[in-house]
């Protein structure tokens, strides 16, 4: 007898149980806590009972993790989620990611991850804290949601009728990538990690806690899940562009959209969130950020799940979607009630005082975050709508997210770059135009400069596009500089220092505030790769050996091909040697794959990266008709940049964590007389702003 199913099964309906206790026992505990109702049972303990309980749940979900994976990897297909994911030739690397390659699979990961993490926020329970008990209970809640799709719709251990079959179907060669390995569990560990800040949210306007007890774990939640999240999101683009095939890395997907939208809003969180902290603005902006970025996670994963939209991301049609739409409703529910019963609790201690502020200037940021996010949720739905209006299914493409979205992107871009140009509580007109002085006149003398290379923005859109996105390029580089430069000079006069020690000094002085800068910077490189896509250029041919394709300044030259076989696949290789100016610069050997298991062809394309183009070909096969070999060949300029861009955003998150040295209070009162500790009273003003 096979006891894998009937282990993996009850270890979830076992965690269920569990899961139901902790909400329903966490529940009444808070609710006597908050009348002051004495049971048979003191509160305190019926709370930690729900505790501990919760981390059962932790255990019960990894044995049945284990258990699948100990499947997948024995080749259990008496398993139908093994037998359709998995395949006796298929590498371990792979059956090691496909326990989260199908739909069952993904859930389980997912119901894994949040119990692992609710695991953490239990682990560190004091038994006083009610703010993290409610929480608990909370996260308790959306646990019971996900296993009971585990234990009644979607079964990771349901069997195979008859016989065990011989092999398996294998899994989806799409996914046979090495980032597919790690970026779905990234991209699920923001999904999920959301679900934390909300909760305390959520807990603490329940429980009407003081910022202070929750806006700084609600940020530290946020900012891990939003790391993981852009992780996530960036291995999905490089994925799709090595391995769809197509020469791009954003095709506004339904799927791709949904794992954005709740990027935006999270980002927009973490900006209102400063604004509570350090100002009491933006309460009920925080609570609707948060709570609408949990929603457009689960909203995400409804997307792959429903069908409703069609996406190459997608797990395809299923009624599990009718569960999400329940869980959405209810927790949508949830939020208004405790809203419109608490929302006293939220008034603001302070508004904004000038339109000219850096307060200002988070709100617009924040308003634009927004904004496309709107735009983006309605073009997704715009099929379910229209069919639901008129039955007739109307899709937006490409063309339009990239005439409406990305002027909102440019916009954005240039809002990065003039909060550190505003001063924290208003500032004078004089004061604001002495700031932009610099910034603009970089942004100008590159709009110049680009129009004399050769660029002609009245052309076409995607030219005019690129050259504003050039220029506030520059405009933001220059005023983050000049920030930190002004920031810096004014510690080395105070300091007498070097200037080096005096910027490595300014630096560490404030990790959170210089690590947003590094973010930022981060975000202009990848827009800069972004502005490179207007100028792509390539096609389809068919290219036999010995013949010549030229593109750009390059000429693409066919040796031959070999035959490729290995035990998942076979396959051919093209040799393809690149010249420029008839010298031969490199070659680049594009693959075509027939996986045997699933009897689907698939591509391995070839490129070569530079930080000014990329040289990207796909070797599609032979053609049906004439028997000839089939290439795609693309010249993508400037794509190196978004990789780049995209570790330095990740790298500032990471210096955000870093704790704010004490010794800053005792440099601040060092200051020597006069001008110079005027100026640096200035400039530390600015910098804690």
């Amino acid at each position: 007898m096979n006891y894998l199913p009937v282990l993996g099964s009850f270890a979830l309906l076992l965690s269920l149980a569990f899961a139901v206790y902790s909400l329903v026992m966490g529940a009444i505990a808070q609710y006597q806590l908050a009348g002051g109702v004495q049971g048979r049972v003191a509160p305190e303990k019926l709370a930690n009972t729900a505790r501990v309980a919760g981390m059962v749940v932790f255990a019960g979900v990894s044995v049945a993790v284990f258990a699948l994976w100990w499947a997948i990897f024995a080749n259990d297909f008496s398993l139908a989620y093994v037998l359709q994911e998995s395949n006796r030739a298929l590498p371990g690397i792979y059956k090691f990611a496909a326990l989260w390659s199908g739909q069952e699979g993904s859930l389980l990961l997912w119901a894994w991850l949040l119990t692992g993490l609710s695991f953490i926020v239990r682990a560190r329970h004091n038994a006083d804290a009610r703010l993290i008990a409610l929480a608990s209970t909370i996260l308790a809640g959306i646990e019971v949601f996900f296993l009971l799709l585990l234990n009644f719709v979607a079964l990771p251990f349901a069997g195979v009728a008859g016989p065990m079959p011989a092999d398996g179907f294998g899994m989806n060669p799409l996914l046979q990538y090495p980032e597919m390995v790690i970026h779905p569990p990234l991209l699920y560990l923001g999904y999920v990690g959301f679900s934390l800040p909300f909760a305390f949210a959520l807990a603490a306007l329940i429980l009407r806690s003081p910022a202070k007890e929750w806006i700084p774990v609600t940020r530290r939640w946020a900012l891990v899940s939003w790391l993981f999240l852009t992780a996530g999101i960036v291995l999905g683009m490089h994925w799709a562009y090595a391995v769809l095939g197509w020469g791009g890395y954003w095709g506004w997907d339904p799927v791709e959209n949904a794992s954005l939208m709740p990027w935006l809003t999270g980002t927009a969180f973490l900006h209102s969130n400063i604004m509570q902290e350090k100002r009491g603005m933006m309460k009920n902006w925080n609570f609707w950020l948060i709570s609408s970025t949990f929603l457009l996670c689960v909203f995400g994963t409804l997307l792959t799940r429903s069908g409703i939209v069609s996406s190459v991301h997608a797990f395809g049609q299923s009624s599990i979607g009718d569960w999400f739409w329940t869980f959405l409703a209810l927790v949508l529910l949830v939020c208004v009630i405790t809203y419109l019963a608490r929302r006293g609790h939220l008034k603001t201690e302070r508004r904004i005082g000038a339109l000219i502020s850096r307060e200002s200037s988070f709100l617009f940021n924040i308003l634009v975050l927004l904004t496309a996010t709107v735009v983006i949720f309605f073009g997704t739905l715009l099929p379910v709508i229209t069919q639901i209006i008129d039955g007739n299914k109307v899709t937006v493409g490409p063309p339009f997210y990239n005439r409406v979205v990305v002027p909102i992107g440019l916009f954005l871009l240039l809002l990065t770059g003039t909060a550190p140009l505003f001063g924290g509580r208003g500032a004078s007109f004089e004061r604001v135009r002495k700031n932009f002085v610099v910034p603009g006149i970089a942004g100008a003398i590159t709009a110049v400069a680009l129009i004399a290379c050769g660029m002609r923005p009245w052309v076409d859109r995607g030219s005019l596009y690129s050259l504003v996105c050039f220029s506030f390029a520059a405009f933001v580089i220059t005023a983050i500089g000049t920030e930190f430069f002004r920031g810096a000079n004014s510690l080395r006069q105070q300091s007498e220092q070097g200037l080096i020690p005096s910027v490595l000094h300014y630096f560490s002085s404030n990790p959170r505030r210089h690590g947003a800068f590094i973010v930022h910077f981060g975000v202009v490189l990848m827009f800069i790769g972004f502005a490179g896509s207007a100028f792509n250029r390539g096609g389809e041919t068919e290219l036999n050996v010995g013949q010549i394709v030229d593109l750009g300044p390059y000429q693409l030259l066919s040796r031959g091909f070999t035959p490729e076989s290995y035990g998942n696949y076979v396959g051919e290789r093209a040799l393809i040697d690149v010249y420029r100016d008839g010298k031969k610069q490199f070659q680049l050997e594009p693959e075509a794959r027939l996986y045997q298991a699933s009897q689907t062809v698939q591509t391995l394309i070839a490129n070569h990266s530079t930080p000014l183009r990329d040289i990207y070909i796909v070797y599609e096969g032979r053609d049906e008709n004439s028997g000839l070999p089939v290439l795609k060949a693309f010249l993508n300029p400037l794509v190196f940049w978004i990789w780049v861009g995209a570790s330095v955003v990740l790298a500032g998150t990471l210096v955000g964590f870093t704790p704010i040295p004490r010794r800053m209070g005792t440099a601040r009162t060092e200051l020597p007389p006069g001008k110079v500790a005027s100026r640096a009273q200035r400039g530390t003003a600015s910098h804690n702003a």
